[in-house]
């Protein structure tokens, strides 16, 4: 579809869905973020970029004061709109005056809307140098991070898309994702960084909801069916898992649905309807039923197999993981010889991968259907010189050490909160001569980091590597050795 007729989409999509919100306008790149959909109240001022955020935000001053300011660029002069609330104060663009030469207009129609990525207005050369600045500027304590490694193409990539339903005001079916900061539904035909494949059953099934009288579910009154569509595709093998989630099991005409679904598309692997009837913001509920196939997919990483279910995690962007993930290895310095912990170890993925060129690996991870999950996979793929445990890896490890076993390598990677101390001191109690650490937030990493360097690690290497692009976040590995 070429971009203007995106853009006709959108704007038709907005007026039949009541979310017409009218833009400021920059003379050289088009329309900029506005903030409301009422017009904007309080002051106007003229202000010039400085800095970024670490989330992508522009810095300017303004009466004393520091103002982070959504789609501005260093270097760009804007007249913004300055609002106070309280002790808070916050600013959006109204116009921008003098533009950056990295600014270019977002591919896409939605983005100023959505709020899913944050620098589709950046240009990709200078998002990778953004975020390259982000992490050296938070690991300059520790040395100087390698060049980041980014994507030729970076759309697309997303394995995994959730779509959400719901009705207009004029009781037409819509899907899409809700609007940032907000529960109203963006209409949306695709999103540039999603499996097109996926966007395009999503697509289909709206069509369908009519006929087959799937209303959407209604979170206000609870009532209707369709709550969420999640769809989950290897990106090597091409198996699709489309998980239809519902705020009821009561599901008329599903096999009928099912084939219908299945002619449209053929290559579907497997169907599943998901129950989830609570008032919350979680997607996936408890209760789940296979409609079609067996009820998960299988793709490749790093040269293994890996089983996904509906409610598996699995890295959201395989071509980058692998860059992660073999620099991670390489880092472990492994000879065959050595015992690995993988905490956090979920599937399993990074430790499998690992195993190959390891002597032992031991997996600790406190969800267990991750831990049933990676013992499939290590069996899967016939590994066995892996292990996996349910239950808290510092506890883990704090036992290993009391008992007097060794590790050679701790790798981990947690979640965006990073590590507690809890467990940062069995690594230190354990005394492993190298630990690894993924971090899909550098913040915490670095803050992590401090602590191991405070007692008896340095150091050795940083590996920023964008796993995001269009989006401020960025993953970094970094490799620290125990000091001799």
């Amino acid at each position: 579809m070429s971009k203007r007729k995106k853009q006709q989409n959108h704007k038709k999509q907005q007026k039949q869905s009541g979310y017409n919100q009218t833009k400021p306008k920059d003379a050289k790149h088009g329309n900029v973020k506005p903030r409301d959909k009422s017009p904007q109240k309080g002051q106007t001022a003229k202000v010039t970029c400085t800095g970024f955020t670490n989330d992508g935000k522009g810095i300017a001053e303004w009466e004393g004061k520091q103002l982070e300011v959504p789609y501005l660029l260093p270097g760009e002069t804007a007249e913004i709109y300055v609002t106070k609330k309280d002790r808070f104060v916050n600013a959006s663009v109204k116009r921008i005056l003098e533009s950056a030469d990295s600014r270019v207009k977002p591919s896409c129609p939605y983005y100023y809307d959505c709020g899913g990525c944050q620098l589709q207005h950046m240009s990709n050369r200078a998002q990778g140098h953004f975020k390259q600045d982000v992490v050296n500027a938070l690991m300059k304590p520790f040395g100087k991070p390698n060049a980041i490694m980014t994507m030729d193409h970076p759309y697309d990539y997303r394995n995994k898309s959730h779509t959400t339903f719901g009705m207009n005001r004029k009781r037409q079916i819509i899907g899409g994702l809700y609007a940032q900061n907000s529960h109203q539904i963006i209409p949306m035909e695709e999103c540039l960084i999603h499996d097109p494949k996926a966007d395009e059953i999503v697509g289909t099934i709206k069509g369908m909801m009519k006929s087959f009288k799937m209303e959407p579910y209604n979170e206000d009154t609870g009532r209707g069916f369709l709550r969420h569509v999640l769809v989950k595709v290897g990106k090597k093998t091409g198996e699709i898992m489309v998980v239809l989630i519902a705020g009821t099991q009561m599901f008329k005409g599903k096999n009928n649905f099912v084939k219908a679904l299945r002619k449209e598309h053929p290559e579907i692997s497997t169907i599943l309807l998901n129950v989830n009837d609570k008032n919350t913001s979680m997607v996936l509920g408890d209760q789940e039923k296979v409609l079609f196939g067996k009820g998960t997919i299988t793709d490749e990483l790093c040269g293994l197999k890996f089983e996904i279910s509906s409610k598996s995690f699995y890295q959201i962007n395989p071509e980058q993981t692998e860059k992660l993930y073999g620099k991670a290895i390489e880092m472990a310095g492994l000879t065959g010889e050595e015992t690995v912990i993988d905490a956090y170890c979920g599937i399993g993925t990074i430790g499998l991968v690992a195993s190959q060129q390891a002597g032992r690996v031991i997996g600790v991870e406190s969800n267990k259907d991750a831990v049933r999950d990676a013992i499939r996979n290590s069996k899967r793929n016939g590994i066995q010189n892996a292990r996996f445990y349910q239950g808290d890896a510092g506890e883990f490890m704090t036992q290993m050490a009391a008992h007097g076993d060794q590790a050679d390598v701790v790798i981990l990677d947690p979640p965006r909160t990073g590590s507690d101390e809890a467990f940062l001191s069995s690594v230190v109690k354990l005394k492993p001569s190298r630990v690894i650490y993924v971090s899909c937030n550098p913040e915490t990493q670095a803050r992590d980091m401090k602590y191991l360097t405070k007692n008896g690690y340095q150091v050795e290497e940083m590996q920023p590597v964008d796993m995001f692009p269009q989006t401020y976040h960025v993953e970094s590995v970094a490799k620290l050795t125990l000091k001799m």
